[in-house]
């Protein structure tokens, strides 16, 4: 047995005896702590909506470590980086954004076999699980809900998904939930029936995702070869394989760690789903334009780019979302 399975198993069993990878107790009051949130804006006094933001990856890790510490101040300040580069297109002056640290998962370990993944995982969730049951408990007021995160975020949101949102009352506030950059399988579906894609511009209650790739790929960490995604096509919001020009692009925007937008080009590229892999096909970029940037990924996977290429649409989409909800609760 190697070292990584006898890990794994010491992390179930520390998990299941409700302890963390270093046998001590979980702080039940962890998320009472603002030091532990990257964002916590409780100032608004009459919000529309609360977003709740899970943060990509951002942490390496090395032969010794595989979750995030969350002392690990160099770390938590690409948190916030990362997380600014994505906040302009989810928070407004009427909005509320939440985005707790969280013990996620280093690069290394997506070089693992799923199955030796999963233990890291659920430490990562773990946290992400703590932090979102106390906002719920302690900030959310009945307030509904964008839930939104980005590749790791992504998986998180929709474990998020799959276990706290099977209560109908939480249900009820949710108006969306972009979980952009990761797999969301037949499977899934099936399984957990409070999973619903989304089928239009407009509907709530419902998961956006796609995931970007040029058109000659046929395996990615996100949609390994032989399986299939389900998606949306965030310029024109459909879910079958329509075209949509890059007229529809109202505007590609690339963000720095301070959330400032450096570049915006309206109309860069067209795309659409690829029926066979759920994948969304970018058309008009290349991969020497735009490189994997990532060993985990070979050229022409555009992970990295996936909410940079559709920023201004999904800007727009969630102010749709958010006010169809609205209007939907006012009858």
């Amino acid at each position: 047995m190697s070292g990584k399975s006898i890990r794994s198993i010491l992390i179930v069993f520390c998990l299941c005896l409700g302890l963390n990878l270093y046998g001590c107790s979980v702080d039940p009051e962890l998320y009472s702590q603002e030091e532990n949130w990257t964002y916590l804006e409780t100032e608004v006094s009459d919000p529309k909506a609360d977003v709740f933001f899970l943060c990509p990856s951002v942490y390496s890790g090395d032969e010794d470590s595989y979750n995030m510490s969350l002392r690990d101040k160099e770390t938590k300040a690409s948190f916030v980086g990362a997380i600014n580069m994505e906040k302009g297109i989810y928070d407004d002056e009427d909005t509320r954004f939440f985005a707790p640290y969280y013990q996620q998962i280093g690069l290394n370990v997506y070089e693992m076999t799923p199955q030796e993944r999963e233990p890291y995982l659920e430490i990562a969730y773990q946290d992400v699980k703590e932090a979102f049951v106390y906002y719920l408990d302690h900030y959310n007021q009945n307030h509904p809900i964008v839930l939104a995160g980005f590749s790791q975020g992504a998986d998180m949101c929709i474990r998020l998904l799959k276990d706290v949102f099977d209560d109908p009352s939480v249900q009820e506030l949710l108006i969306a939930c972009y979980a952009i950059g990761w797999q969301i399988t037949e499977e899934d579906l099936k399984n957990y029936p409070q999973l619903k894609m989304a089928q239009n511009e407009t509907d709530t209650g419902v998961i956006i995702s796609f995931n970007s790739e040029a058109e000659e790929i046929e395996d990615s960490l996100m949609i390994p070869e032989g399986s299939r995604s389900y998606a949306i096509n965030p310029l024109n919001w459909k879910t079958d394989s329509t075209f949509a020009d890059r007229s529809l692009n109202q505007g590609a925007c690339f963000t720095d760690y301070d959330g400032q937008i450096n570049q915006e080009i309206p109309a860069l590229t067209g795309a659409y789903i690829d029926e066979e892999r759920g994948a969304l096909k970018v058309i008009d970029v290349s991969a020497k334009e735009y490189p994997a940037g990532l060993s985990i990924f070979e050229e022409g996977i555009y992970h990295l780019y996936d909410y940079q290429f559709f920023y201004r649409n999904l800007q727009e989409n969630v102010d749709k979302r958010i006010d169809a909800y609205l209007d939907q609760s006012a009858l």
